[in-house]
């Protein structure tokens, strides 16, 4: 299994990464996200796995050694120079995942509006798991223009919902996308048997 040592601050990843030539002993950057995170929170403690995290998703440096537990090998390619892109946001989202503070919630909010698909995508599956408060964000995700951001918001919109948002999700019956559609199907159906009416 790879691991990499590295130390830095917690305000100090993005265009600031050092380039390391290669992996050092200490973080598990081959394990599954999952267990790289428990090790993160191993280590860390949840707050500082989530503090680290908020600054990830709102584009700031938190720190090397944070970002390879977050990305794994994949982070160590950025640290060599590959262009981060949006996978350092990307991957603060998915952290929220694992590790949580209500305190979050503002950056995902924020999160859902990112010009990155992949980050608003996984924002709508942390507001999900999280069942965050953001039904007229997602209101307005259903119309992306990225058919599995579209799925996401309707998904977390059926569980964080109400009988006001039936309709928004009945229409996405007719979406031109057939997971889409079959996302609408199902987030319909699970809308109405928490209210407690049957779908028509």
């Amino acid at each position: 299994m790879a691991r990499i040592e590295s130390e830095t601050p917690a305000g100090s990843v993005g265009s600031d990464m050092h380039t390391h030539s290669s992996p050092l002993p200490d973080i598990p950057v081959d394990l599954p996200t999952s267990e790289r995170l428990a090790a993160a929170i191993a280590r860390y403690g949840e707050a500082e796995v989530v503090d680290r995290a908020i600054a990830l998703l709102d584009g700031r440096n938190a720190g090397e050694d944070f970002l390879l537990y977050v990305g794994g090998r994949h982070a160590q390619g950025l640290l060599d120079g590959a262009p981060a892109l949006y996978w350092p946001e990307l991957w603060g989202a998915r952290a929220l995942l694992h590790a949580w503070d209500p305190k979050a919630g503002t950056a995902v909010l924020a999160g859902l509006d990112n010009q990155a698909w992949r980050v608003r995508e996984m924002c709508a599956k942390v507001s999900l798991a999280r069942r965050l408060n953001v039904a007229p964000k997602l209101m307005e995700l259903i119309e992306d223009e990225v058919p599995r951001v579209r799925v996401a918001a309707l998904r977390a919109l059926a569980a964080v919902g109400t009988a006001e948002h039936t309709e928004v999700i009945a229409a996405r019956l007719r979406d031109p996308d057939k997971d889409v559609r079959r996302a609408a199907q199902q987030s319909r159906d699970e809308l109405a048997a928490s209210l407690e009416t049957p779908a028509e």
